[in-house]
This record gives C-alpha cells, sequence and structure tokens, in this order.
C-alpha cells in the first residue's frame, strides 16, 4: 500500500518550503491540490512537473473515491491552497478517509497561517484556541462571539477583506476592546501588522484588502484585576442613568469597562431603576 503525504505549502514567500516538502513532490506520482493554479505556480518556480488533480471543497465524492483508489499502489502528496493541509481544509476528509482504510498518512511540517500569526502578535502563546472563519450571517457570528468571550485563552480568527470591518465591529461589542493583533498578507510583498484595540483596528482598516488573521486576547488577559476592582458598577450605572444614557448603551459601556458580562450589568441596571421607583424622592421630587 502506498503512503499519503500531507505537504505544508507556503502562505506567501515562494521561498518558505522545506526541502523534504520539495524531495517529495517530486517523488510521488500525484499532487492532490486545493487550488492548482496556485499550485502549478510552487511547482513551476522549483522545476517540478509532478501529474496534479484538483481536490477541494466542491470536488464530487467520486474525486475522493478515485484518490483511495490511487494511493492503493502510488504515493500520493496532499496540498492545501496554503499552508498545512487538513486545518480549515476540505483535505481533512481525505485524510481521515485514509486513516480509516489504513494507508499511512505522513505530514511534513511547514508554513501555517495560525503560528505565524501567533508569534507576531505580542500576546500570550502559552494557550491558544484557533476559531477558524467566522459565520457570514451576524447573528451566526456573534453568537459564535458569545461562546468564547470567556476563553482566557488567545483567539485566532480568520477573516476575508469584505467582513472585516462587521467581524471588528460584533468583536468590539461582544468580547469589549480587547488587545488585537492583525495580522495582514503575511510573509507577502505588503505584509502588515497592526496591533492595538480593537475599536483601533475599525478606524484603521476602513478599506481593507488581502488576507486576514486575527489575533485577540482572551478573556483573562483583558482587564487587569484592580482595573476591574476598580470600576463600581453600580455607581457608574446611575451617573450614566442621571446624564440621560439609556440602558442598551450604559449596559454596554459599563460591561465593556469593567470586563462584566451584560447579563449581569443589565440586571443591576433594573434593580436601580426599581430602587429609583419606590424611593420617596421619586415619588415626591
Amino acid at each position: 500500500m502506498a503512503t499519503l503525504y500531507i505537504v505544508a505549502t507556503p502562505i506567501g514567500n515562494l521561498e518558505d518550503i522545506t526541502l523534504r516538502a520539495l524531495r517529495v513532490l517530486r517523488e510521488v506520482a500525484l499532487i492532490a491540490a486545493e487550488d492548482t493554479r496556485k499550485t502549478k505556480r510552487l511547482l513551476s518556480n522549483y522545476g517540478i512537473s509532478t501529474r496534479l488533480t484538483s481536490y477541494h471543497q466542491h470536488s464530487p465524492s467520486s474525486k475522493l473515491s478515485y484518490l483511495l483508489q490511487f494511493l492503493e499502489k502510488d504515493d500520493v502528496a496532499l496540498v492545501s491552497e496554503a499552508g498545512m493541509p487538513g486545518i480549515n481544509d476540505p483535505g481533512f476528509q481525505l485524510i481521515a478517509a485514509a486513516i480509516e482504510k489504513g494507508i499511512p498518512a505522513v505530514p511534513l511540517p511547514g508554513p501555517s497561517v495560525v503560528t505565524t500569526a501567533l508569534a507576531i502578535s505580542g500576546l500570550p502563546t502559552d494557550r491558544f484556541l484557533y476559531v477558524g472563519f467566522l459565520p457570514r450571517r451576524r447573528a451566526d457570528r456573534r453568537r459564535l462571539l458569545e461562546t468564547v468571550k470567556d476563553e482566557v485563552a488567545t483567539l485566532v480568527i480568520l477573516e476575508a477583506p469584505h467582513r472585516l470591518h462587521p467581524s471588528l465591529a460584533d468583536m468590539l461589542e461582544v468580547l469589549g476592546d480587547r488587545r488585537v493583533a492583525v495580522c495582514r498578507e503575511l510573509t507577502k510583498l505588503y505584509e502588515e501588522v497592526w496591533r492595538g484595540p480593537l475599536s483601533g483596528a475599525l478606524d484603521h482598516f476602513q478599506k481593507p484588502r488581502g488576507e486576514f488573521t486575527l489575533v485577540i486576547e482572551g478573556a483573562a488577559h483583558s482587564k487587569r484585576p484592580e482595573e476591574t476592582a476598580a470600576i463600581n458598577i453600580e455607581g457608574e450605572l446611575a451617573r450614566l442613568a442621571k446624564a440621560g444614557m439609556g440602558a442598551r448603551e450604559a449596559v454596554a459601556t459599563v460591561a465593556q469597562a469593567s470586563g462584566r458580562p451584560k447579563k449581569e450589568v443589565y440586571q443591576t441596571w433594573l434593580q436601580l431603576k426599581a430602587s429609583a421607583r419606590r424611593s420617596p424622592e421619586a415619588r415626591h421630587p
């Protein structure tokens, strides 16, 4: 039985490929590529003429069967559009199917946008959660962000340029104004790493272009204990209410400043309003 080689390829700069990867790409009988156009450019750059076939999320099920049959007699190299195959990538199905059939699967480590962004972010890397791409619909996106807002690990999120601004806005509202490293076009000619608060990222990326990887600090780091303790939630809500601010805006403001959940802050708001209605001053101004 042959071997399925899982080959990491450059995320931008074509020089970021290992000698072992180049050797395997030359020696296998077939390369299954998520994007044959990009893979052809890579192979041409290194003078590799190995046979190429497409394998992506829209490939019919018959293509998976074809590759598994091919692996019964010849080696296959699996490559994604960029980076490590199988990570947020349709190649996962081929890897899982090969393992189930007892076909040897050998990984060739190399470039990864996740670890590259983490390394350059300046944020804690001892523990991180890879979230992947956020949902397209706002309601679904916010629902997912709610599930990770209390996660203490650093978050890694991928985003397309046309959805970057609305996603940043949702992150700011759901997660609070945390530190973020917005990595654009990593290892490419126009590479950029912007670091600062989420609110600043919203202002900076008005017309985003390129591929984005966002590294966001976890809940444990977004507010220092002394900062949270210093905020009197009840007093701050009372001050904002006296200034004429409505419930929604006041609750969001205090939740962001204190690092406390919005539901908890809203309950305090309701209690303040109830107390105000019961007080003699409220009945006899």
